[in-house]
């Protein structure tokens, strides 16, 4: 299944409390949970204005389907061609 890096611009991401983050995840969690099991959110980094999500999913439809009833922006999505580290160069 292919796997894809989303690029969510929010001001001030960086700056969010432990708390809002924990309510950002519930409300995530609520729509996958909705959308079924073909989409699997595999975690987030959290930068100054954004937030880089990795998610698995048959298309990107979904994943911005998500993104629309989450209320989250998906400013870019990029799907994942390869996965590298240190271990590739072995």
């Amino acid at each position: 299944m292919p796997r894809y890096l989303i690029k969510r611009e929010i001001p001030g991401a960086g700056k969010m409390s432990p708390q809002e983050l924990k309510g950002a995840s519930q409300k995530s969690c609520a729509v996958l949970q909705h959308l079924g099991p073909d989409i699997q959110w595999v975690q987030s980094y959290v930068t100054g204005d954004t937030i880089h999500c990795v998610y698995v999913a048959p298309s990107e439809d979904l994943i911005r389907q998500h993104a629309d009833q989450a209320g989250f922006p998906a400013n870019e999505i990029m799907e994942v061609m390869a996965i590298i580290d240190p271990t590739t160069a072995e």
